[in-house]
């Protein structure tokens, strides 16, 4: 059994400070250290400035570079912080000073916009020419249509140019207005037929005596959007496209209506082509019919002329009221042979008379103006696939089968009453039996946990300031826990006997127990313990030992005693 002894601790043995237990740490261990202190006090301010960032929101985008310097200087006064997007395109700001920064900003009028309206005519300057005013004024105007037309969902940004000629009381003729409109589309977005008639709409009525027919739209492509006035000629316009798809879509909507409480919903499907003639004839005939048999005519001029001979014959006959009476006057019927002329009885020396008449019908004359109405319907080609009858066999289990001819043929009944068909006009209605597929569905796998976006919201939000606690987590855990455990241990000494203390102090082998030939007087307590030692340095060794020698001269002069005899024998 080792004997032990219980050493007294002295002001040389007392634990060091903490200064000098770190002074006494290897350089190695204590650039480990150091670094491992420095990457965790890193790692804890990361993260709370992560967790301290303000959420950003947008304030403004789309903006012009005037306007988005103008907002961030203002910004820059207000001490708002902000950040850039898009390139940017976007100003950023805290989430929960976006509307109070906005009011802000209102009340300083940004943003202003690239264009400018009928705010330039608050700024006239005094003295200002007729032709200076004017400018001014057609700027106001155009900015105010390029506001009004990037408002729609589907224009980015808009120019307007309007031609407005000077008006002058002394022109005879007047030059009219027009305008031009230069349209830059989003991504992916078209402009309907509707909303551009709306747009020349809305440019036509901004501008006094503007006609629609002189507003131009044009896209960023240089695509002419408005038609040319000459676009009929050329070929179907779009008013005449819309026409003949709404016409085919009213006779499909006849048949389903007609057909469906018949078949079911979803039994059948129908379409219609329509043959429409768009062209305009216009046709004019003169019909010439001559007088004839006892058909009346018209007079329309008549000229008479009569003429005398001189010299007339003097009165002869018994004077009185008889040869006094005028001549009766003459008269000839319109379509009668000519009557002889009366004229004066003639004596020795009379003379003749001599009468003209020139008269002139009226011919009958008819003209007819036939004009074609556009847009006639030609021909109609009508297909309707009907889906066959659900039936069961008595046991429960349905299935399908074909309808009878004398079925089919009465649903072409109903199809050809409902489209009005014309036989002479070349109409067809084709009306077949066939089972329709059931649609199958296609069902998409679904997309993995980290690729869908409610994962990918969270990993941005918290990936973050997970990742750092992490980190912080593993150099406190493997690389300052370790580093401090061995500076705390560096403290203690640790227990050993008297016999390991002796012989590592010596080189000398362990003390045997009973062999020593101590007297039982002079025998050490089993319950004495050596102080704990420092085992780092040699000389805390030896330095132990000498107060050992101090403390207990007779168990260290038995202990040599004993070593002697050893070697002695």
């Amino acid at each position: 059994m080792d004997h032990v002894v219980n050493l007294p601790q002295s002001p040389a043995a007392a634990p060091p400070a903490y200064l000098e237990r770190l002074a006494a740490m290897p350089v190695r261990r204590k650039l480990w250290l150091g670094t491992a202190l420095t990457a965790l006090l890193a790692v804890l301010i990361s993260l709370f400035l992560w967790s301290s960032r303000p959420d950003y929101k947008v304030l403004y985008t789309n903006l012009s570079d005037k306007d988005g310097g103008a907002i961030i200087a203002q910004l820059a006064q207000l001490n708002v912080p902000y950040r850039h997007a898009d390139g940017g395109a976007a100003i950023l700001v805290p989430a929960d000073k976006v509307h109070d920064t906005r009011l802000k900003l209102a009340s300083s009028g940004l943003p202003k916009g690239s264009t400018v309206g009928f705010e330039l005519m608050d700024n006239a300057r005094f003295g200002i020419t007729q032709f200076q005013e004017r400018l001014t004024f057609q700027r106001g105007l155009e900015g105010e249509l390029t506001r009004s037309i990037e408002g729609l969902a589907a224009v980015s940004q808009a120019r307007v140019h309007l031609a407005l000629p000077s008006q002058n009381g002394f022109f005879r003729e007047q030059q009219k207005p027009s305008a031009s409109v230069l349209l830059k589309l989003h991504a992916g977005r078209s402009l309907e037929r509707a909303q551009i008639a709306g747009i020349v709409h809305l440019v036509s009525s901004s501008v006094s005596e503007l006609s629609p027919r002189a507003v131009s739209i044009v896209d960023q492509n240089g695509a002419l959007l408005t038609e040319a006035a000459d676009a009929k000629a050329l070929g179907l316009d779009s008013s005449q496209l819309q026409y003949i798809a709404n016409l085919e879509a009213s006779y499909a909507r006849r048949i389903t209506d007609i057909l469906e409480p018949v078949l079911g919903r979803d039994n059948l499907r129908a379409q219609v082509t329509a043959d429409v003639d768009f062209s305009q004839t216009e046709s004019t005939s003169e019909q010439f019919r001559p007088n004839q048999g006892s058909e009346p005519a018209t007079v329309r001029s008549q000229q008479s002329s009569e003429s005398a001979q001189p010299g007339a014959a003097p009165a002869t006959g018994i004077p009185g009221a008889a040869s006094n009476q005028p001549p009766v006057p003459a008269s000839a019927p319109v379509n009668g042979p000519p009557q002889a002329l009366q004229a004066a009885a003639s004596g020795a020396g009379g003379g003749g008379a001599k009468r003209d008449t020139v008269t002139n019908f009226e011919v009958d004359k008819t003209v007819r103006v036939t004009r074609n109405a556009s847009g006639s319907i030609k021909r109609l080609s009508v297909a309707v696939v009907v889906n066959h009858r659900a039936v069961s066999d008595g046991q429960g289990k349905v299935g399908t089968a074909a309808l009878a001819p004398e079925e089919i043929e009465k649903l072409s009944a109903l199809v050809r009453e409902s489209i009005g068909f014309n036989a002479a006009r070349g109409d067809s209605v084709q009306v077949v039996n066939a089972a329709f597929r059931e649609a199958v569905s296609v069902e998409l796998p679904p997309l993995p946990l980290w690729q869908r976006p409610e994962v990918l919201e969270l990993a941005r939000q918290f990936g973050m300031p997970m990742l750092l606690t992490l980190l912080a987590l593993v150099i406190a855990l493997a690389v300052v826990r370790p580093a401090l455990r061995a500076f705390a241990g560096s403290a203690r000494p640790r227990a050993r006997t008297l016999d390991a203390v002796v012989g590592d102090a010596e080189g000398l082998p362990a003390l045997p127990g009973a062999a020593g030939g101590l007297a039982p007087t002079q025998a050490l307590p089993e319950a004495a313990k050596v102080a704990l030692l420092p085992a780092s340095a040699s000389a805390d060794r030896l330095d132990a030992v000498r107060e050992l020698a101090r403390a207990n001269p007779v168990a260290v002069a038995n202990i040599v005693r004993s070593w002697v005899s050893q070697e002695a024998s």
